[in-house]
């Protein structure tokens, strides 16, 4: 019963998606505190923001109104995503493989068997209806 579950477990992407989930979750808090105190300023640097306080490459509407592109919350966004995703693969997933690899050469796969091909098949059926005929 337990052998099954850690089957289960193991194989898959079960523990991949799992961590991503858990891990995810968890680390959005650091991800934001590093993108609004680090990020953003350096982007303000090169982006005035507007009376909302979105950032990024600002243009004058039709109506004389300036309009702003927040392009501060997609390269934010961005970060962040790279950042869990960077986080995510090197803590949880390239040490996951490993074990894999680990059980993998502990219990190698039985090869399996090559089969006939159509031809060699049907020049055996020929020989034993010849064979067969002869007696």
């Amino acid at each position: 019963m337990f052998q099954g579950f850690k089957e289960f477990i193991t194989k898959g992407n079960v523990i991949d998606l799992a961590v991503a989930v858990v891990i995810g979750g968890a680390f959005t808090a650091i991800v934001n505190a590093v993108v609004s105190s680090i990020i953003n300023p350096l982007v303000s640097l090169f982006f005035k923001a507007d009376a909302a306080g979105n950032f990024g490459p600002q243009l004058t509407s039709i109506y004389g109104d300036p309009v702003t592109f927040p392009l501060g919350e997609l390269i934010s966004a961005i970060i962040s995503f790279l950042a869990v995703a960077l986080v995510v693969y090197f803590v949880f997933v390239v040490p996951m493989n490993k074990y894999k690899e680990r059980q993998a050469a502990r219990n190698p796969a039985v090869e399996e068997e090559t089969l006939p091909t159509e031809q060699e098949l049907l020049i055996e059926i020929r020989d034993l209806l010849r064979k067969d005929a002869l007696n």
